[in-house]
């Protein structure tokens, strides 16, 4: 898989540990995120990769930043993204079962890199349930 990924300075250190597991998986990586911890304004990191899902580049793609909030709330402006802000296993599998959602956003601050590593697996492992959750998907664009 093609997998996008973007992240402000508080998810730094969690996309390094991210995208040792998706190399080691094999997908191949798009890094749109920021690779200090010099502040950053989150925005610039997360519409690159919201892009990229919404023009179909990508698979999937996973953003972080402190409270995962902005980062999700900035990626669902774009069409065709369903970014999910997640912080424990069954919402990462719940989005992708019932959601279908595109992108994991992850809360670097509240999580640990182990969780958020366990995540991400979960994210790319975890297939859309469709049936009567097919029609409530294509209700939520505008």
């Amino acid at each position: 898989m093609k997998i996008a990924i973007g992240n402000d300075h508080a998810g730094t250190e969690y996309k390094k540990e991210i995208v040792k597991l998706l190399k080691e998986q094999g997908h191949t990586v798009i890094n749109y995120g920021t690779d200090t911890e010099d502040s950053v304004d989150y925005p610039d990191f997360i519409h690159p990769v919201a892009t990229a899902v919404e023009n179909k580049e990508v698979d999937f793609g996973i953003i972080l930043c402190g409270s995962g909030n902005g980062a999700q709330i900035t990626a669902n402006k774009h069409q065709g993204v369903r970014a999910a802000l997640c912080w424990n296993n069954e919402l990462v599998a719940l989005a992708r079962q019932h959601n279908n959602a595109n992108v994991l956003s992850i809360p670097a601050r509240f999580v640990s890199v182990y969780q958020a590593v366990k995540f991400v697996d979960i994210f790319l492992h975890t297939e859309f349930e469709g049936g009567r959750h097919q029609n409530r998907v294509e209700k939520i664009p505008c």
